[in-house]
């Protein structure tokens, strides 16, 4: 069943509810007045590391006459497409580097390297899903309106396609995401200007993005163009699939809770906390996975600080969990195979019936 009642559920008293806020904030207010050049020098470097090994990807695929050239430049472009896409475009667009007023690494001027139009999902993403994380009605990230992630959404026939749409939706999880940000903002002003404004935006980004990946460097390529547009299709698929996984992991796994409309009704700023700490999922990862998934692996400590630069959700996550043990909550994670298990095992078994 959803929850109503947070504090209820965990049977914390409402003092030990804000005590919780209260240690959070600290680990806040600690990490903010820590941060300074080598925050910033950090994710100078991941752009410049990024940015050099896209050219080298494609540089390997064009000049390689040899399979195993394409595989590998294949491989780096599709990693230097998932470090773009989450540490990159995923936290800048959270605002965990405003603090450095650099007008190229803002929230407000980077645009990521995907057809989804960066401005649109940040209102669905930033507002609609993290302030409304996993409740009903009101956080559009449940099952993407694609997948039964909990018993509380009603059954649909179409619901036994779920092996087929679950694969469809992680190939093509770009596209759901810009199609998910364009949703929220017709939400948001649906007057007929506001909407026709909205998909003139994302018809531009969708034009140029597809010009690049599947035109201009195919054109650049000459003869060698087929390979060029294989790679560049197979790197995208690869990053949708891994985006996916990074996502769901952090937000299906068994545990991962569901909460009633009303539990945001004077919902204390502890409570909030409570809500993200029970709503999410980490999962384990190496530094090369976690830097290339935006350091999602932590979606617990991200949820509950989505504006602190991920580079230190390392180091918050001990003492989050130490915090998670001391108010005996359950500290949701496990290995990368686990989570994913769980998380296929949930949308497939309620795509055929009610879980009892």
């Amino acid at each position: 069943m959803a929850i109503a009642d947070v504090s209820a559920y965990t049977r914390l008293s409402k003092y030990d509810v804000e005590a919780i806020a209260d240690e959070l904030d600290a680990i806040r207010r600690d990490i903010e007045e820590s941060l300074g050049e080598k925050d910033a020098a950090y994710i100078r470097r991941v752009i410049a590391f990024q940015r050099a090994l896209d050219v080298s990807a494609r540089l390997i695929i064009a000049g390689s006459r040899s399979k195993k050239g394409w595989l590998l430049g294949t491989a780096a472009l599709a990693y230097a497409k998932s470090l773009e896409n989450m540490e990159l475009g995923h936290n800048i667009s959270h605002g965990q580097w405003d603090w450095m007023n650099d007008p190229e690494i803002h929230s407000n001027t980077w645009e990521w390297d995907m057809v989804g139009y960066s401005a649109q999902w940040r209102h669905s993403h930033n507002y609609r899903h993290h302030v409304y994380n996993n409740v009903l009605g009101m956080d559009d990230d449940i099952g993407y309106r694609w997948l039964r992630v909990t018993d509380e959404q009603p059954w649909r026939w179409q619901l036994l396609l779920t092996p087929l749409r679950n694969l469809v939706l992680a190939a093509t999880f770009e596209w759901g995401i810009a199609v998910h940000g364009i949703r929220a903002e017709r939400d948001a002003d649906d007057t007929p200007a506001a909407v026709g404004a909205a998909k003139r935006k994302l018809r531009g980004k969708i034009f140029r993005q597809l010009g690049k990946d599947y035109v201009f460097f195919p054109a650049l390529s000459l003869r060698r163009w087929r390979r060029t547009l294989a790679a560049n299709f197979t790197a995208n698929v690869v990053r949708n699939l891994w985006v996916y996984v990074n996502i769901i992991c952090g937000h299906i796994p068994g545990g991962a809770e569901y909460f009633d409309p009303t539990v945001v009704e004077d919902e204390t700023k502890g409570e909030w906390y409570l809500r993200q700490m029970l709503g999410t999922a980490n999962f384990e990862a190496g530094p090369l996975l976690a830097i290339s998934g935006g350091h999602l692996c932590y979606q617990i400590e991200h949820h509950l600080f989505p504006d602190l630069p991920s580079r230190r959700l390392p180091e918050i996550s001990v003492r989050v969990r130490a915090l998670f043990e001391k108010y005996d909550l359950p500290y949701n994670t496990g290995s990368l195979a686990l989570q994913l298990f769980r998380t296929q095992r949930i949308v497939h078994e309620l795509a055929v019936t009610d879980r009892s």
